[in-house]
């Protein structure tokens, strides 16, 4: 797998709300020019923001790498949320629907998670936290003619 013949690696700071929209915004528009669908574009935001207000709110800030990939036919989207904040103490537990530690709705990782195809979590207590998402485009198979 390669980067894509798109826009290159972008790195975005994630220090304030306002990071938080310009996170979403350039999620979307690098998934549509990927040709992600609007519902997967939908997805891959959501997952954005979800984890974006994670790195602010409990690592601290930080930044998200934007990555487009290039698989051949396929085209996808690698996000790295990246703090260097308190880690995570319990990942199992955290990653488990219900689980809050900041009063929310305790959605945040675990729906994350089903958003995407492909989720790493590599967390050190003291040291950080790094999540890694990947989506990929669905690409519609082109109609045939009938002879």
């Amino acid at each position: 797998m390669q980067a894509s013949r798109h826009a290159g690696p972008a790195t975005l700071p994630i220090g304030s709300d306002a990071d938080l929209a310009w996170v979403r915004q350039q999620v979307r528009q690098t998934a549509a020019e990927l040709g992600f669908g609007l519902v997967q574009q939908t997805k891959i935001v959501t997952a954005a923001s979800e984890l974006a207000r994670n790195t602010l709110v409990h690592g601290g800030g930080g930044h998200v790498r934007i990555t487009p990939l290039d698989a051949g036919q396929s085209h996808g989207l690698r996000l790295d949320f990246v703090d260097t904040g308190p880690g995570i103490r319990d990942l199992d537990q955290a990653l488990t629907d219900g689980y809050t530690s900041g009063g929310g709705l305790g959605l945040g990782l675990s729906g994350a998670k089903r958003l995407v195809q492909e989720f790493e979590v590599d967390s050190r207590p003291g040291e950080g936290t790094t999540v890694t998402v990947t989506a990929w485009a669905t690409v519609v198979p082109p109609s045939r003619t009938v002879p």
